[in-house]
């Protein structure tokens, strides 16, 4: 399919002209004009740049690109070597931020929340990104951080009582420890997010609401992934996931 096309079709499925965000989404990085692989990641950097130009990438689409809001605007550096990577290949780089988290099918929160069971009953914090709801079944605070531990592959940090019932819960993906006093108003048992602050862990103490990061990278793989087979699928083009691994 042609490079605009895709672009076009992203940005309309993403509902990308009525989220405000702190970075540009839609096309970063101009390629070729014709996509046949499409290779899809978390973060565009420059390690994962290498592997989808040795996959055989056309675009790539990731949910951290550039240009962020209050960072150096100069082409130097780390930012001059990834450009550089991508434009030596002719390889286009479409990232989408804030609308692939809000996205109420493909995005990040309702991906992981499908994965891990969660039963989705109302959304809450900026641009309503953040999701709350319940369990199937009542668990406590240690099997349910068991759970995220198998399907990420990583052991989360908890901060709760063990043993304490967990019903009701809310989670946003990524860097959302700051929706953690809204969460508590809601007066959920535990929230799940990627990373955590020094505070947070007081306010969780203080509260008896359980607070888990399970890491920012971790919980944020399954909303471009799923991304990246919508459109294979849509538009008969190969597409690959590649996960660079990132402890935080």
């Amino acid at each position: 399919m042609r490079l605009n096309e895709l672009e076009i079709y992203l940005n309309q499925l993403l509902d990308v002209a009525h989220i405000h965000d702190y970075c540009p989404n839609g096309l970063q990085v101009e390629g070729r004009s014709e996509v046949h692989k499409l290779i899809s990641g978390v973060t565009a950097s420059f390690d994962f740049l290498q592997a989808a130009v040795a996959a055989g990438a056309d675009a790539v689409l990731v949910h951290h690109g550039y240009f962020w809001r209050g960072e150096n605007q100069c082409l130097t550096g780390m930012k001059r070597r990834r450009i550089a990577l991508l434009m030596e290949h002719d390889v286009s780089l479409l990232a989408y931020h804030l609308p692939l988290d809000a996205h109420l099918e493909l995005g990040n929160n309702t991906q992981l929340g499908r994965r891990l069971g969660f039963i989705e009953t109302g959304r809450f914090g900026e641009q309503c990104i953040a999701v709350q709801g319940t369990l199937p079944q009542t668990m406590t605070l240690k099997d349910l951080g068991i759970n995220i531990e198998h399907l990420l592959s990583r052991k989360p940090l908890v901060i709760g009582d063990e043993a304490k019932p967990v019903q009701r819960i809310a989670w946003c993906t990524g860097a959302a420890q700051d929706y953690f006093d809204e969460a508590i108003r809601l007066g959920v048992d535990a929230f799940i997010t990627g990373e955590i602050s020094e505070q947070t862990v007081h306010a969780a103490r203080e509260s008896g609401v359980a607070f888990i990061a399970a890491g920012h990278h971790a919980t944020e793989r399954y909303g471009v992934h799923a991304l990246g087979e919508h459109v294979a699928q849509k538009f008969g083009i190969a597409h690959q996931f590649i996960d660079v691994d990132n402890p935080v």
